[in-house]
């Protein structure tokens, strides 16, 4: 797992690297200057002017460095420093000096808004102005440089972080100025602020560079939020027995579908086989049954009784369902929330005490009746996207704050909740969040929740624990819309695509 740490962490882990390697601090900020140093060379800019914004931190140290580097391969580049009475780091002045020893002259100095000129459309802005460094909002002349350079219409490349974004809190603040990146350079790891929508226009594309920091300092860290690398889905993964049979890979029931939304329950059905399980069984009304028998033989279907296909459009309490038989239950995709359907999802919470896969439409019901949150079995997988989340724990201020909502949610009620988004968000009743990072936009279409809520129903059945169900489900969930991408595109996958490039061992 890679560790997501806090801005404090980050500054330790330099400072730890400095003193256990040992490397002097500005060796370190070298080593920085030439990772960026070299992805910005990789750019089609042979015509292009850098203009590199600094402060006198040690972000505004590693712009220097850089500038450095282009000047002396030959780039036309200008320095702007913003004015201060703060005095600068050490490590700033000595790249300040190491720049101007190189013969550079187009150094200048930002004092005033009249000091601030427009760039050629050619140019690309280097934003290395705060970094991580920032505690608090943006405001006098740096809020200016920060809106003349948003302003500018040129691609703007930020050094570590977006100046004004912080890394652990929202950003959204009254007043607030924060960089609008085209890209943004990070180091050794994703900040937790760039794993948020609410500041997708401030840090454009993403771009991890290694420095060399020590892994060392990582191991002893009390990190409880992750992100998922395909090694650990990897490790997580059951083989299957050769000498083993259907009833080795557990009995998992889905519970699905409606009168014009039997579709949930056929593409929930054929992702659950497609995790693996022994057995599976569609548990949908009546109307459905000669769609699920003709669709998807390999799925068994109750119904209820009698089958009467002029009436019985949406699922009720009537159907008689063998819990003994059952390791686990999906239930949700396409049921709908009539009185009928409430109360079977009331007969399941009540009488079923393993952990449940619950999603849409009976998220939605239990959002409508919060007394029936206390049934949800222990260890059960909720899958909401964020307005169904919403629903069920209340409006949220920002992102950070539904974080700790979400968090709050899984401890209070003992569930793992599986928040929906481009890095789709785990959290346990242990605490413990982990970030995935696989999955594309194309996935942004109906049915896509469905599959996944099969797909991880069809993973608890077959024997892996509620937490290991969620972290492999949504990563290979991700990874089958990453192969869906490549083939059909964006546009054109569907979540039908996706069941096609569910694999367990991908």
């Amino acid at each position: 797992m890679i560790p997501v740490l806090s801005a404090e962490q980050i500054r330790q882990w330099d400072s730890y690297t400095i003193r256990h390697e040992p490397v002097a601090s500005v060796d370190l900020m070298e080593r920085a200057a030439t990772a960026c140093f070299r992805w910005l060379v990789s750019l089609p800019a042979a015509d292009r002017c850098f203009q590199c914004y600094v402060f006198n931190g040690n972000n505004g140290g590693d712009g220097l460095a850089i500038a450095r580097m282009l000047h002396l391969v030959g780039y036309r580049v200008n320095v702007f420093e913003i004015h201060s009475e703060k005095k600068p780091t050490v490590d700033f002045l000595e790249n300040k000096n190491r720049l101007l020893q190189t013969g550079f002259e187009s150094y200048h100095i930002i004092k005033s808004r009249k000091d601030l000129s427009r760039h050629a459309d050619p140019d690309i802005l280097i934003d290395a102005i705060f970094g991580t460094g920032l505690s608090k909002p943006v405001t006098g002349l740096f809020a200016e440089v920060i809106k003349h350079i948003n302003f500018s219409g040129n691609q703007v490349i930020s050094i570590d972080m977006p100046s004004g974004l912080f890394v652990d809190s929202t950003s959204l603040l009254s007043g607030h100025t924060v960089i609008r990146a085209t890209h943004t350079l990070t180091f050794e790891l994703l900040r937790k602020s760039l794993l948020f929508a609410e500041n997708n226009p401030f840090f454009g594309e993403v771009h991890v560079l290694p420095i060399g920091l020590m892994q060392a300092f990582i191991n002893n860290q009390p990190v409880t939020e992750f992100l998922v690398e395909y090694s650990d889905v990897q490790q997580l993964r059951k083989a299957r027995n050769p000498f083993s049979n259907k009833g080795h890979y557990g009995h998992a029931a889905i519970v699905a579908g409606s009168y014009g939304m039997m579709g949930a329950a056929l593409l929930a059905s054929r992702a659950c086989l497609k995790a693996g399980a022994g057995l599976t069984t569609a548990i949908v009304p009546a109307c459905g049954y000669s769609i699920i028998q003709g669709a998807v033989p390999e799925v068994m279907c109750i119904t209820p009784q009698p089958v009467n296909f002029n009436s019985d459009a949406v699922l009720h309490n009537k159907v008689d369902i063998p819990f003994s038989k059952f390791s686990t239950i999906g239930i949700g995709p396409g049921i709908g929330q009539q009185k009928e359907t409430r109360v079977l999802l009331n007969q399941i919470l009540t009488k079923f005490t393993k952990p449940l896969v619950i999603d849409a439409d009976a998220l939605n019901i239990l959002s409508a009746n919060p007394s029936m949150l206390k049934k949800i079995p222990a260890q059960s997988i909720l899958t909401p996207h964020p307005k169904e989340f919403e629903r069920l724990a209340g409006k949220s201020k920002n992102d950070f704050h539904r974080h700790e909502m979400q968090q709050a949610f899984s401890e209070k009620y003992q569930v793992l909740i599986v928040l929906k988004g481009r890095y789709t968000c785990i959290t346990t009743p242990e605490g413990r969040s982990y970030f995935n990072t696989t999955g594309n936009a194309g996935m942004a279409k109906g049915g896509s929740g469905d599959v996944l809520t099969g797909f991880i129903t069809g993973l608890l059945a077959r024997g892996y624990s509620p937490e290991e169900a969620a972290i492999a489900g949504v990563y290979l969930h991700g990874s089958a819309g990453n192969l869906a991408c490549n083939r059909a595109g964006e546009e054109a996958m569907t979540a039908s695509d996706l069941i096609n490039e569910l694999n367990c061992q991908q």
